[in-house]
């Protein structure tokens, strides 16, 4: 008798999992001061507009974060639960910013398979995805489509 292959936990999907049209929800994250200090620091998006609290100048009433924070945060969710382990490369990406992220806001994303397209090179494929993000309030604040190269199943 032969012990049963584990599964591998957190493992993502590989491309022959996922079908055009598919959609998936992300958790909720609430954004905290600490997200967003050691990401500037670590960036050196140093604005003030994210370093200096009521900044005088700014148009946007609270504490807001860098667009490429929430983007990061999102692609965080994306990579922990459906990419682990099965995603090759990010080819393209196109982003819109459709309001601010704050200190205190609880993001979460929408993504949508628009396209899956198996590679020449065997075991591979390319696939698109629409994703939105949405605050607390169910606001879109972000919009990007991705292009990833994605593994599939060993032969």
């Amino acid at each position: 008798m032969t012990a049963a292959q584990p599964q591998r936990l957190g493992q993502g999907f590989y491309w022959q999992d996922i079908r055009d049209g598919q959609v998936f929800e992300t958790f909720r994250r609430t954004v905290t001061e600490t997200d967003l200090v050691n990401f500037i620091s670590v960036t050196g998006m140093l604005e003030a507009i994210f370093i200096e609290e009521g900044y005088e100048a700014g148009a946007i009433k609270g504490r807001p974060v860098p667009a490429a924070l929430t983007y990061a945060l999102i692609e965080g969710f994306i990579l922990q639960t459906m990419i682990q382990g099965t995603g090759l490369a990010m080819l393209e990406l196109t982003q819109k910013i459709h309001g601010p992220v704050l200190v205190g806001d609880t993001i979460h994303a929408r993504i949508t398979v628009t396209g899956v397209r198996p590679t020449s090179k065997s075991g591979r494929a390319v696939v698109d995805s629409s994703i939105e993000v949405f605050n607390q309030r169910q606001a879109l604040v972000m919009t990007y489509t991705a292009r990833r190269l994605l593994a599939g199943r060993e032969a």
